[in-house]
């Protein structure tokens, strides 16, 4: 039986991937900040899901972890989908602050403790939900898309490291686009997923031990436009 942690668990997609590993008997051990969600998410599957609510900018992170993989009695993945996107227009200082101690500080504690868990348990796979916006800057969210390109570019070192050292871990970097969350809200959307269609996609890539995927698989198109478009051009549109 397969057992994971899936920090930021409480809505969008974390839930929707909850649902899927529970659905198909994994035990999964659910966090997020709002105790409320986690109880009623933990009530569809009672006997699968195992919650632990704390926030990832706090002090809690690993000794809230550990409790939840003793719980567990072990882990074999870990899925990070606890993140923030907060248009920032006229560069608050606040959100700019609260991103990257979300998206970098909080995210890379985590990783760093799942990885070396892993290591020493000779193998396992960290999955996290980045975003395709990681692939050049935004106007609207600065520190948005520089967090999530550090994420990416943080996964593809570790995926480098474990072939490198033949550590066993399966490192999984997903690049949503639009999906239809409540942080995926905006104006000029396009090619929007429902959460329920983006999670299975997630889901099926993660259970392949892909290294990078798009989400829906569309935005891979986007994701080599944002890539190779000249600064002169993107610059003016970003």
């Amino acid at each position: 039986m397969k057992k994971l942690i899936i920090v930021g668990a409480t809505s969008g997609m974390g839930r929707e991937l909850a649902r899927l590993y529970a659905q198909s008997g994994a035990w999964v051990g659910a966090t997020g900040r709002r105790q409320q969600l986690l109880d009623s998410l933990q009530q569809e599957f009672p006997d699968q899901i195992h919650t632990a609510c704390f926030d990832v900018t706090g002090n809690e992170n690993v000794a809230r972890l550990e409790s939840l993989v003793a719980t567990l009695n072990g882990m074999d993945l870990l899925i990070i989908c606890a993140g923030i996107g907060t248009v920032s227009k006229d560069l608050d200082w606040r959100i700019d602050k609260t991103t990257m101690d979300t998206n970098v500080n909080g995210f890379t504690e985590i990783v760093n403790w799942a990885y070396n868990y892993f290591l020493q348990k000779g193998g396992g796979q960290i999955a996290n939900i980045s975003s395709i916006a990681s692939w050049r800057g935004n106007s609207w969210a600065p520190a948005y898309s520089a967090s999530k390109a550090y994420q990416s570019v943080y996964f593809e070192g570790l995926h480098m490291k474990s072939m490198k050292t033949k550590a066993g871990i399966a490192i999984t970097d997903v690049q949503p686009g639009f999906v239809n969350t409540k942080m995926g809200q905006g104006n000029k959307r396009f090619w929007v997923a429902s959460v329920e269609k983006a999670a299975k996609q997630i889901y099926q890539s993660i259970e392949a031990r892909k290294f990078r995927v798009y989400v829906t698989r569309r935005w891979r198109l986007i994701a080599w436009v944002m890539k190779w478009v000249p600064g002169l051009i993107y610059h003016k549109a970003g």
